[in-house]
């Protein structure tokens, strides 16, 4: 008998695992385990969907012929799979599971599963996602500095998708210069998806509540599907009410609105009840049919095929040491409102709220309020990417960590992104309603009201002239900053100082 371990974020019937077992003869094995629930302190919501997720999953399985195994939490004392396996499994020839997503439990896999049960692991590789490794490795070979849009043009290429013959639909690879409008309420926003909650949804939330009351967030408004069929379901709700004006719409932020156009299917996507290429083809699909423009699906296509295979490419291509890189220097700590939400920056507040109630906020929240902030404010990188990684359903270590540490705290030194995502409060104030609502001054820099994005983006450009006066894509930002006034400068610095003084006090 063999042994097949099926994770929290394999559960696809395309896992490559069940292409090399027999139903009749072999078990699949699913646990809630402690080390995978309590390694960082996942939002509530987080836990559940998986949890759920996993639960239904495993039901189907059983229902399609499987032998199943499932442990559910608090109902065994195992905290990890080499424990389980060696007190039930010790009689089975050998143990099968497709590579996961997380160098560090992947090296658990490789360096402590066998040797801890004493049973033969052989360790799949996992054909989910549209770019191997090894792939990206040949890709990037050679290479002094590595950019999304060429590998995102290889994948065009690779995939086919909005491709015609050897040119891209519509003559540009790239619409996102069309996709940066401020949403102004003309558009109607899509209609808001609703689940029923069945007895496995009912035993999870409470499992939750219980076990993890100390956990960030809230299950009051526990939105996610957990089922395949509910993944699907949102897919389509995607395509037909929201993917129209995504491109349009899918930089902008609005005081209350949660959501607006954005897909919600990243949950989904990430732990496997959608697969990514049917998610691009049904996106595709919209466009040649009429129901969709190209520049919404292009970014949308952009997204999954571009930078989610490119952040895992970079992954795993760079780790265990890219974890520790922190080229700026960065050593504060997390302010306390990142947990609380407790804050007067407007903008920021509204950001938690979402993050808090829903395990939720959008790419643009990510990057350009909370994540531009902690790179402002100097924070050590790896208090952030924590923070992303325990607050947000969709956040793996292996599409959370690039993206954090890279794009939005630039402490690799500019490998995954040319430049820093720094901005001012302009940019908030340009894409959002947010600034009419807060009691900052969005106009000034160096007032005791003054927005302090824009003191601590000032500050931020002074302190690291000597990294970034250089890149050629700051040279205006420098410009700028050489012409102002000696005294207009000091006084937004001494502001700034006033700020990372006492960050919690914001």
């Amino acid at each position: 008998m063999k042994i097949g371990i099926i994770l929290g974020d394999q559960l696809s019937l395309n896992v490559p695992i069940l292409q090399h077992l027999d139903k009749f003869e072999d078990r699949l094995v699913m646990a809630e385990l402690a080390d995978e629930a309590t390694y960082v302190k996942h939002h509530k919501q987080k836990i559940a969907l998986i949890f759920s997720a996993m639960r239904h999953f495993a039901a189907g399985l059983q229902d399609a012929g499987w032998q199943v195994d499932y442990y559910c939490y608090g109902d065994h004392d195992f905290s990890g799979f080499e424990a389980l396996l060696a007190a039930c499994y010790g009689e089975a020839e050998a143990v099968l599971v497709t590579r996961c997503g997380e160098y560090r439990l992947q090296q658990r896999i490789d360096e402590c599963w066998e040797q801890e049960s004493g049973i033969p692991v052989t360790c799949l590789d996992d054909s989910r996602f549209l770019c191997s490794p090894a792939f990206f490795r040949q890709w990037a070979a050679g290479k002094k500095q590595l950019r999304m849009e060429f590998f995102y043009r290889e994948m065009r290429r690779y995939t086919g998708l909005l491709m015609e013959g050897d040119e891209p639909a519509g003559g540009q690879w790239n619409y996102d210069s069309n996709n940066r409008q401020p949403y102004k309420g003309k558009t109607p926003l899509p209609p808001v998806l609703h689940f029923e909650r069945d007895d496995i949804d009912e035993q999870v939330l409470a499992l939750v509540e219980g076990h993890f009351a100390d956990h960030i967030g809230s299950l009051d408004d526990f939105q996610w599907g957990t089922t395949r069929k509910q993944a699907q379901q949102s897919l389509d709700h995607f395509i037909a009410h929201r993917l129209p004006h995504f491109g349009d719409y899918q930089d902008a932020m609005v005081t209350g609105e949660d959501t607006l156009f954005h897909s919600l299917l990243s949950p989904y996507i990430n732990i496997g009840l959608l697969d990514p290429m049917a998610v691009c083809q049904a996106a595709e699909q919209a466009y040649y049919s009429g129901e969709a423009p190209l520049n919404a699906v292009e970014g949308f296509i952009r997204q999954i095929l571009g930078w989610r295979e490119y952040v895992r490419g970079i992954y795993w291509l760079l780790m265990p040491d890219y974890e520790k890189e922190n080229r700026l220097g960065n050593q504060r700590p997390l302010p306390a409102y990142y947990w609380t939400g407790e804050t007067k920056m407007h903008c920021m507040a509204e950001c938690f709220r979402n993050t808090i109630d829903h395990a939720y906020a959008h790419h643009i929240q990510r990057l350009m309020v909370t994540g531009n902030f902690a790179l402002l404010l100097g924070v050590l990188p790896e208090a952030i990417c924590q923070w992303y990684l325990e607050v947000y359903a969709d956040a793996f270590d292996w599409v959370e960590l690039p993206n954090t540490l890279g794009m939005v705290m630039h402490a690799d030194g500019g490998y995954l992104g040319s430049k820093p995502y720094a901005a001012s409060g302009s940019y908030i104030n340009r894409m959002s309603d947010y600034c009419k609502h807060c009691q900052y001054n969005v106009k000034t820099a160096s007032e005791s009201d003054s927005c302090p994005f824009n003191s601590l983006y000032w500050h931020f450009i002074h302190r690291h002239r000597k990294q970034f006066a250089g890149n050629h894509r700051m040279k205006m930002i420098y410009g700028n900053l050489n012409r102002m006034d000696t005294a207009k400068v000091d006084a937004i610095l001494a502001r700034a100082e006033s700020l990372l003084a006492d960050p919690d006090a914001l």
